[in-house]
């Protein structure tokens, strides 16, 4: 059978059972743990899986005809991804990355009206959804934990607080653009916490409506606005730029334009902070089943995919930090939380809902743990001078602010 070969070449440590459709079982790995057995339901889905495992394995966990029947979804994924990066598996996974390279250019061509689509296949779904993963102010973007053990709350404070710093907004009045903005947290901090006057942009009309919403519940009407817009569509100069957990939307097609906007909407003087999921490896390409199911156009960048476009447009990286396990302890918050709260998705959608989003939750985490992926956070500016020469203003600027937040509360 082409489903029980396949695995019987990938899984070499761990254990992995197969009951195929016929009721017969497939040992493969080393007996050591996790141990996990996984049942097909009919023919069809064992060779959809056998040919092209990073698509169907999540359509048919979607479906029902891939059921987990000892372990859980999290150890089936843990074992097949740190299995991808065995030793002998090389020519494997190189062959499935060249089918996924041939066609993701276009994939990526994310015009405008296309952009404004991708984001309401995600971030338009219902508020009551992201209310019960996401922390209070609905940071959908990698926290930062200072020790793993951290709350998922005081970490995605952390990373607001990491993030004010490194923009450097050292006087009140300072123009701030927040490109893909989401519900308005990070820019209502940057206001409440700075005095900066913030302007966040978003392709979601509910993210938009909410972020308005929450200006108004906070007093900070006269110094937030949120508007529709894509960036490219942005005519203003701003003080600073920060751009969380968007890029990944860009499109590597667009790469050049948007750059090209980033220094043509930055003062002289101004400081940029991009964070966005990358790649340690080598440049790549989306898997196929997150493309179709969860982030349509998205693609997430190799550090060298992304620094000759910069180049080109005369500006200046002053910091790249990068983050590594931060978005994996990220994930295992929001995975829990949605695990606890599934009853209430399933009224609000169905189980084949439930059992995507389970997927994504647990396969992004995995990702980060096994598969080379990371968040970066990248510092630029127009001119060089534009920052300090050491980086001891940003352990300054979160000392200060952290003790000012706890002597507060």
């Amino acid at each position: 059978m082409l489903l029980a070969r396949f695995l019987a070449k990938l899984i070499r440590s761990g254990s992995l059972t197969l009951i195929d459709a016929h009721g017969h079982t497939f040992e493969t790995g080393d007996g050591s743990d996790p141990k996990v057995t996984i049942r097909v339901h009919d023919p069809l889905t064992e060779w959809k899986i056998g040919v092209n495992p990073a698509f169907y394995a999540g359509e048919a966990y979607m479906d029902g005809t891939l059921t987990i029947e000892e372990g859980t979804l999290y150890d089936f994924l843990d074992l097949a991804t740190r299995s991808l990066w065995e030793p002998g598996n090389g020519a494997m996974v190189a062959a499935m990355a060249a089918l996924r390279n041939m066609v993701q250019f276009v994939r990526q061509m994310n015009l405008v009206a296309r952009a404004r689509t991708n984001a309401a296949h995600h971030y338009d779904l219902s508020d009551n959804l992201y209310n019960m993963f996401l922390d209070a102010d609905l940071q959908y973007s990698c926290a930062y934990f200072d020790h793993p053990d951290v709350s998922l709350e005081e970490a995605q404070e952390s990373k607001k607080r990491h993030i004010a710093a490194k923009l450097l907004i050292n006087r009140p009045g300072l123009r701030v653009l927040d490109i893909g903005c989401g519900w308005g947290g990070l820019a209502l901090y940057l206001a409440a916490e700075t005095g900066a006057q913030v302007t966040g942009i978003t392709l979601s009309e509910e993210q938009v409506k909410a972020a308005r919403e929450r200006a108004e519940r906070a007093g900070l009407g006269h110094r937030v606005s949120f508007h529709l817009r894509d960036y490219r569509l942005e005519k203003s100069t701003y003080d600073r730029i920060v751009s969380i957990g968007m890029f990944e939307h860009v499109g590597k097609p667009h790469y050049p334009a948007f750059f090209r906007k980033l220094r043509e909407l930055l003062a002289e003087d101004g400081v940029a902070l991009l964070h966005s999921i990358g790649r340690a490896d080598r440049p790549g390409s989306t898997n196929p089943w997150i493309r179709k199911y969860v982030f349509p156009g998205s693609y997430c960048p190799a550090l060298s995919e992304i620094l000759p476009v910069i180049e080109r447009q005369t500006l200046f990286v002053t910091d790249v930090e990068i983050l590594r396990l931060h978005y994996a302890f990220t994930l295992r918050e929001w995975r829990q939380r949605f695990a606890d709260n599934r009853d209430k998705v399933k009224e609000i959608y169905d189980e084949r809902f439930c059992r995507m989003w389970e997927f994504y939750l647990a396969g992004a985490e995995v990702a980060f743990r096994n598969e080379y992926q990371m968040v970066f956070q990248m510092q630029i500016a127009r001119d060089q001078e534009a920052v300090p020469l050491t980086r001891d203003y940003i352990t300054e600027w979160e000392r200060a602010h952290g003790a000012r937040s706890a002597a507060a509360e």
